[in-house]
């Protein structure tokens, strides 16, 4: 660069810096030449200045511009003047000005971009990820990771004024694989032995309660090796708390003020505590799923008490083997075409449903349908009465046991309103769901699971369940959710030994296991644990909502591929077999 020092950025220049001389940097985003006149678009990571090269102030400088390329790096001293009159652009923040150069220097040049940086184009995520670098220069990317950063800060920001004290824990530690699985880590000089990743740094801020920290909070990379989607990574990034002395109220209450300031630093967005609430079992009843987006209808209505006695005995056995009948009504849905309702039906095939029954509602309350002439007139009437349905409206129903209704059901809510474009990425409904069931039963394994975690604390109403029906047992936890996708959850915690270890034998624990497992966690139990509890927010959802982005990998610098590779860096990899042996792996296994 010489002596070349950079006085702006390429988004600082406006009307008040004309006549000025400066001195930018970055990359040539486009060239054009207009009648001997060339005109380059200079960006950095900040915006995009119009710099231009006329052979009447610099003939030398302006030929050494003819060679200039997409992507090349330069430095540039010009005088900003004013763009003429009508050739303003108002989408640029320098869109006022121009700088004519009479010097450049040429700090790099590049090939060819794998892919053009100055258009919208269909290019490959595989690509863009391989090329990460690249694709991080394009505005909306870089805009991302700004937005990250503004996040990042606006929390700490916030949880800093509020006493939290923010605890490092470790990266390496024991293996608990009661949830997700493990990445495991193999000890050079413990032989046969691993570390696990943190899935969550779970029982350590727990024992940071314990040590008397009372307010915890890290920003911290957590780890699980579970097949991926749009909304996980096998590494991803969590907000996390944990507090002592605390009802559930109240941090409930500490966390819908750090949403607010997120949502304000971010988007300047007034979002307006105290969010809605909504029990576990009314989110089921009313959305089919744990998770409901309230920014549109919908609900499912329970039909069950008409369906127990209905002339379809499809329905009515249903209900007499304990299944239960639900419905949504499309409101002005009834123009969906054979083809429409074939493609929702194959749609909700990957959900359980071994079909899906309709009735689009014609004049005078008449049923249009296949299953229209099993039901009486009054079986219809009643059906129609319970679901306020109308003319032009389009009727769906689930029969089945209610883990199969509820997911079929609640995604076919969300896709007709993706395809009826319901989902305003703009509108951020919040809703807690309270009041969990403690375990549920796993069908597989033939035992009750922890449904969060198995530190979570029973309903003090419920304790006295645990031995004799824990499934019965709720729980003192709480998630929230943004348009349909859960940003975080979490509970308060057990603080007395003897419940944790009721909970741990309810999901069929022993002491045995237990002290294995958790013996640490159950001693500190024993010596002074307040009471406590905490929640976790996955910084990578809560920014691919704030950003409108369709994916996580979107918001993420480096992320990985649904497979869990790394196109730029080719990881996972091969490595010696030295490596291997000092590890006590073997060097020689094959995948059989």
């Amino acid at each position: 660069m010489g002596t070349m020092r950079r006085t702006h950025s390429c988004n600082d220049l406006t009307s008040a810096n004309i006549g000025e001389e400066v001195i930018l940097m970055g990359w040539v985003l486009r060239r054009r030449d207009h009648g001997g006149v060339i005109f380059i678009d200079l960006r950095d990571r900040y915006g995009l200045t119009q710099v231009i090269f006329n052979p009447e102030i610099n003939a030398e400088i302006h030929a050494k511009a003819h060679q200039l390329r997409s992507e090349w790096v330069i430095a540039v001293r010009g005088k900003v003047a004013a763009r003429l009159d009508g050739m303003a652009n108002k989408k640029l923040a320098t869109g006022e000005i121009e700088v004519f150069i009479d010097e450049l220097r040429i700090l790099n040049i590049a090939e060819t971009p794998p892919f053009p940086l100055d258009e919208e184009g269909d290019v490959s995520e595989n690509l863009r990820l391989q090329y990460r670098y690249m694709d991080l220069r394009r505005p909306e990317m870089a805009s991302n990771l700004i937005m990250r950063h503004k996040a990042v800060q606006s929390i700490r920001t916030y949880l800093n004024d509020n006493e939290f004290l923010e605890v490092e824990t470790p990266m390496l530690t024991r293996s608990t694989p009661e949830g997700a699985r493990d990445y495991l880590v193999p000890s050079r000089v413990n032989a046969g032995k691993f570390y696990a990743l943190p899935q969550s740094p779970q029982l350590f801020k727990q024992l940071l309660m314990m040590a008397g920290m009372d307010r915890y909070y890290q920003i911290v990379k957590c780890f699980r090796d579970e097949d991926l989607r749009a909304d996980r990574q096998p590494e991803f990034t969590q907000i996390d708390m944990e507090l002592s002395f605390m009802s559930e109220e109240q941090i409930i209450e500490i966390t819908e003020g750090m949403i607010a300031k997120l949502f304000k630093d971010t988007l300047n967005i007034d979002v307006s505590p105290p969010f809605a609430r909504i029990k576990y079992d009314e989110a089921m009843d009313r959305f089919g799923t744990d998770r409901p987006d309230i920014r549109f209808g919908f609900e499912l209505v329970d039909l069950s008490e008409i369906a127990s006695t209905c002339s379809f005995k499809v329905f009515r056995s249903t209900v007499d083997g304990g299944g239960t009948v639900r419905a949504i009504n499309a409101k002005g849905c009834a123009g969906f075409s054979r083809k429409d309702l074939d493609v929702l039906t194959d749609y909700v095939a990957q959900f359980g449903a071994k079909g899906l029954a309709w009735v689009k509602m014609k004049a005078d309350g008449e049923w249009q349908s296949p299953i229209a002439k099993f039901f009486s007139d009054e079986e219809r009437a009643s059906m129609t009465k319970a679901l306020d349905a109308e003319e032009g409206d389009l009727l769906f129903f689930g029969a089945d046991k209610s883990s199969v209704v509820f997911p079929v059901l609640g995604e076919l809510r969300v896709e007709l309103a993706r395809r009826l474009d319901l989902l305003d990425k703009k509108k951020f409904n919040f809703v807690w769901v309270t009041d969990f069931p403690l375990v549920e039963y796993d069908e597989n394994r033939k035992r009750f699971q922890a449904l969060h975690h198995p530190f979570t604390a029973p309903k003090e109403a419920d304790v006295d369940k645990l031995e004799t029906d824990p499934a019965a047992v709720y729980s003192q936890a709480y998630d929230l959710v943004l348009n349909g996708t859960e940003i975080g959850g979490g509970s308060i915690r057990i603080h007395q030994r003897d419940i944790q270890a009721r909970v741990l034998a309810a999901l069929d624990i022993d002491e045995s296991e237990a002290n294995d497992k958790f013996g640490f966690l159950l001693r500190a139990l024993e010596l002074g644990a307040p009471p406590h509890g905490g929640l976790a927010f996955g910084l990578d959802r809560l920014l691919m909502i704030i950003t409108g982005s369709d994916s996580i990998r979107e918001v993420i610098a480096f992320p990985k591929t649904q497979k869990a590779t790394c196109p730029l860096t080719e990881a996972p990899a091969s490595v010696a077999r030295k490596q291997l042996t000092e590890l006590y792996l073997r060097p020689d296994w094959k995948e059989s």
